[in-house]
C-alpha cells in the first residue's frame, strides 16, 4: 500500500495536470486528442522528467522527489504560491515514514478565546482544523441559527453547507464559491494528516451523498486561511452582505476564528444590528417563560 501522503500528492498532481490545456503551454491540441488536459508524457516533458517517473508520482507509489523536481513540476503546472507550498508539504511528508501514533484527540477552545467571543459585537465562531464549529458568540447564533439544535458531530461548516435544508444552494446565492473556500481549507488540513478519522468521515459522507461535493473536491483547491464576502438571506431583516475573515489561533495545526463584519454605517450594518436586537428580545422572552 502506498504512503497516504504520496497518494494525496498523486491526486493533486493529476487534478492540476487535467486543468491545463495544450495551448496553455504552447502545444497544438491535434485532431485525434482523446483528453482535454495535458497527457502525462507532455507534463513530464515540460518538467524535464521521464514519463515513467512522473507516472509513478501520480499513482502514489513510493517516490522521493527532490526539491529541484518539485520546482520543475510547480513551474510546469503553473502553480501559484499557495499551491506550490501545498505541493512541497505533501512531497516532504511523503519522504518521511508515517509516525506509529498520531494525536487525534479532541480539539479544545481556551477559556480566554471564549471570553473574547463573548465581548465581540459581530458574529464570530471558532472552527477546528476540519471546519467543526467549536464555539460561537450570541451574534453568530442570531445570524447562523442555534447550534445547540444540532448534534455535535453535525456542527461542521461543510456538512451544514451541503445540507439543503439549512444553507444549501437554494438559500445561498454564492453557494459554490463558499463551498470551494471551505473545501480549500479542509484540503489544507488533509495535507497535514490525510489519515485523520474526522477528515475521512467528512469527505466520505459528502462524497457518498453529494455529486456537487465530488465534483468540487476533485479540483484539489487548497487555501490555508481565507477571506471573502457572503450574502445571508435572513427572513426577519432581508439580505445581509458581510465580509468574512479567518484568524489563526494558537496551535499547530490550530483552530481558526471566523469573523463576519459589515461595512460601518452601511445598510448591512443596520440590518445586522436589527437582527441582533430581535435575537436578544427573543432570548429574553424565552428566559422569562422558562423561569
Amino acid at each position: 500500500m502506498s504512503h497516504p501522503y504520496a497518494r494525496e500528492l498523486g491526486d493533486f498532481l493529476r487534478a492540476r495536470r487535467n486543468r491545463l490545456r495544450p495551448r496553455d503551454v504552447g502545444l497544438e491540441p491535434g485532431s485525434r486528442r482523446k483528453v482535454a488536459g495535458l497527457r502525462r508524457e507532455e507534463l513530464a516533458l515540460l518538467a524535464g522528467l521521464s514519463t515513467d517517473y512522473y507516472q509513478r508520482m501520480e499513482q502514489g507509489r513510493e517516490v522521493r522527489p527532490s526539491d529541484d523536481v518539485l520546482d520543475a513540476l510547480a513551474a510546469a503546472l503553473g502553480l501559484d504560491d499557495e499551491e506550490r507550498r501545498h505541493l512541497f508539504t505533501l512531497a516532504h511528508a511523503a519522504r518521511r515514514p508515517m509516525p506509529a501514533r498520531v494525536d487525534h484527540g479532541p480539539e479544545r477552545v481556551p477559556d480566554s478565546t471564549r471570553r473574547l467571543l463573548r465581548v465581540m459585537d459581530t458574529p464570530a465562531v471558532v472552527l477546528g482544523r476540519h471546519l467543526d464549529v467549536l464555539a460561537w458568540n450570541a451574534m453568530a447564533r442570531a445570524l447562523l441559527g442555534d447550534p445547540d439544535t444540532y448534534p455535535p458531530h453535525r456542527l461542521n461548516m461543510l456538512l451544514l453547507l451541503f445540507d439543503n435544508t439549512l444553507n444549501g444552494k437554494r438559500s445561498c446565492p454564492d453557494w459554490e464559491r463558499q463551498a470551494l473556500d471551505y473545501m480549500g481549507m479542509l484540503r489544507a488540513a488533509v495535507a497535514t494528516d490525510p489519515t485523520h478519522p474526522r477528515a475521512i468521515a467528512i469527505v466520505g459522507e459528502l462524497s457518498i451523498r453529494s455529486a456537487d461535493f465530488r465534483r468540487l473536491w476533485a479540483r484539489h483547491d487548497v487555501r490555508a486561511s481565507v477571506s471573502g464576502t457572503k450574502t445571508f438571506r435572513v427572513r426577519e431583516v432581508g439580505d445581509i452582505v458581510l465580509d468574512w475573515d479567518t484568524y489563526p489561533l494558537p496551535g499547530n495545526p490550530g483552530p481558526v476564528m471566523l469573523v463576519f463584519t459589515a461595512e460601518p454605517d452601511s445598510a448591512d450594518a443596520d440590518r445586522l444590528q436589527l437582527l441582533a436586537s430581535l435575537h436578544a428580545t427573543r432570548s429574553a422572552l424565552a428566559d422569562e417563560h422558562s423561569s
